[in-house]
């Protein structure tokens, strides 16, 4: 497993996760506690913090995120779930590693629901929340322009979130949580390449006005060949590693 040393949102000076404010019972601390603790490892897997095809060893998880193993193997079960994580008997857990078929057509069906998104998402947003996408694209380019990725990333990817909320559509909203899911990971190194992490954030701008627009068939074109350029880099860049290894 790789090493890291961050602690988990809301540490305690010991490192201790903080599952709720001082008022809240244990119950509600122990319900949360495992959602708290899987948030924190999805975000080291899709920083790649930890690797895909990863051991995910217990002990040393545990004395670095500050937790005991109960809620630690529910976090697992939570990230198993939406299929980061795979679990086997005697074995433990490990980090997913997508073969390529399954980053071709996991990006293929994203390309289509972001698509999907974004038409109906012209036809239903608001004009507040247009103002709210166009505030956090401008804060995501600040992010770009001193070459935070992590930071980029998270704005990048409330933003996506919202498209798909503003559609409007419960069904498609929760598939597209399902899926995309699965590929965060592939998602943020797709901005290794500076010129295609360029390339990305200009499109965000074009993907703000063509809101602003209402244009629903230039939006949808544009998150398709969004996704379809994600899913290239990604590829680009399994190839390298092949080849280097």
């Amino acid at each position: 497993m790789n090493d890291f040393d961050d602690r988990p949102p809301d540490a305690g000076p010991g490192g201790q996760v903080a599952a709720g404010s001082g008022d809240d019972s244990s119950a509600r601390r122990s319900a949360t506690l495992p959602q708290t603790i899987a948030d924190r490892l999805r975000e080291l897997i899709t920083e790649g913090v930890v690797a895909p095809g990863a051991r995910l060893n217990e002990r040393a998880l545990c004395d670095r995120l500050g937790v005991s193993r109960t809620p630690l193997r529910e976090a697992f079960r939570l990230l198993a779930a939406d299929g980061l994580v795979e679990l086997e008997p005697n074995r433990g857990a490990s980090v997913v590693a997508l073969s390529v078929r399954d980053v071709r057509e996991l990006f293929e069906v994203m390309g289509t629901l972001e698509a999907l998104a974004g038409e109906l998402a012209c036809r239903r947003i608001g004009d507040d929340e247009v103002a709210e996408l166009k505030a956090l694209t401008f804060e995501m380019l600040a992010c770009h322009a001193r070459s935070d990725l992590p930071a980029y990333y998270r704005i990048n990817h409330a933003i996506h979130d919202r498209i798909a909320i503003a559609a409007a559509n419960e069904m498609l909203r929760r598939t597209y949580e399902s899926l995309n899911a699965r590929i965060q990971n592939l998602r943020f190194r797709s901005n290794f390449d500076r010129a295609k992490w360029d390339l990305a954030a200009r499109e965000h701008v074009q993907m703000v006005e063509l809101l602003e627009r209402r244009d629903g068939a230039g939006l949808a074109a544009l998150l398709r060949g969004h996704l379809a350029r994600k899913c290239d880099a990604v590829l680009e860049g399994l190839d390298g590693e092949g080849a280097r290894a």
